[in-house]
């Protein structure tokens, strides 16, 4: 029979692993549950990009304009492809000037396309975390139907990015 101390270190490191488990973030932004269309779930902002937001005069509800895929700047339509993306500010967005890069993940497996941004890079410095999405109205975001799986066909090049402090 194991010593009472031995027992309670071994079910003390058991409960601070576990914990460990359930609180750490993904390493992989954008790595999130999915719906059963295959869009992703609600999901929080961390923390430090809340942090890195206001340190950069970004607020909620703050946006721009942007180029949806850097490598189809100037295509109609375009054909974003499922998993990350690399946009471009074509405006500036508090202080990160344009043409700094998003990077982010996109899902195309429901009606519209879905797009995430979790980190900035301004031109001058390193990447920093951002929680922001694409948006545009008039539903040029949806999928074209001739778009086949994994990818989505939109009219626009171009759309709004928001910043948020939670994903919806």
């Amino acid at each position: 029979m194991m010593p009472r101390t031995g027992a309670f270190l071994l079910s003390t490191l058991v409960l601070l692993m576990s914990a460990g488990c359930a609180t750490a973030p993904s390493p992989f932004p954008g790595n999130v549950a999915l719906r059963a269309d295959g869009t992703p779930v609600a999901d929080e902002c961390p923390a430090k990009a809340l942090e890195v937001m206001r340190y950069l005069r970004i607020s909620v509800g703050d946006s721009a304009w942007i180029s949806l895929d850097a490598n189809q700047m100037s295509t109609r339509p375009i054909t974003l492809y499922e998993g990350p993306i690399e946009s471009i500010l074509e405006e500036d967005l508090g202080t990160l000037s344009s043409p700094s890069r998003l990077y982010g993940r996109v899902w195309t497996e429901g009606p519209q396309v879905v797009i995430r941004y979790y980190e900035a890079h301004p031109l001058e410095g390193d990447k920093v975390p951002i929680c922001a999405v694409a948006r545009l109205g008039k539903g040029q975001l949806r999928k074209r139907p001739e778009s086949k799986p994994g990818t989505a066909i939109v009219e626009s090049p171009a759309a709004a990015v928001f910043i948020v402090d939670a994903f919806r």
